[in-house]
Order: C-alpha cells, then structure tokens, then sequence
C-alpha cells in the first residue's frame, strides 16, 4: 500500500536539492506592516530546521527528496 504524506507538513517544509529542510520564519503571518523594513527583510528567508527535528519531518514526507 500507498504511503500517504502528511498536506500539512508538505505545505510547511520543502525540502533543497541538497536534502536540507527549511521552513518558514515564525511571526510572519499579519501585523507586518508597522514593522521596519529592517525587521521585514530579516524574516524573508527560510531557514533550515534543527537538526533533531529533521528525522520526524522526513516521516510526514515518505516521497521528498532525501
């Protein structure tokens, strides 16, 4: 049988072509615009995960590219 991928996890995390999980940056979601600039373009991009949380992520993900 079929492995199924968790949609939410698939929709939180991508993983490179070098095999790292990234994700998104917390605090993004609304309330940005009476931030800075400095502080928006500091949240831009995404960053890798922790390396203990990488072998949980890759179980919700059986088909990503690792």
């Amino acid at each position: 049988m079929k492995q199924k991928t968790k949609k939410a996890a698939s929709k939180r995390f991508r993983v490179s072509a070098g095999g790292i999980i990234h994700r998104r940056r917390a605090h993004q979601a609304h309330f940005n615009s009476r931030e800075t600039g400095q502080q928006g373009r500091a949240k831009r991009p995404n960053i890798p995960t922790h390396q203990a949380d990488q072998g949980r992520i890759m179980e919700l993900l059986p088909y990503s590219k690792r």
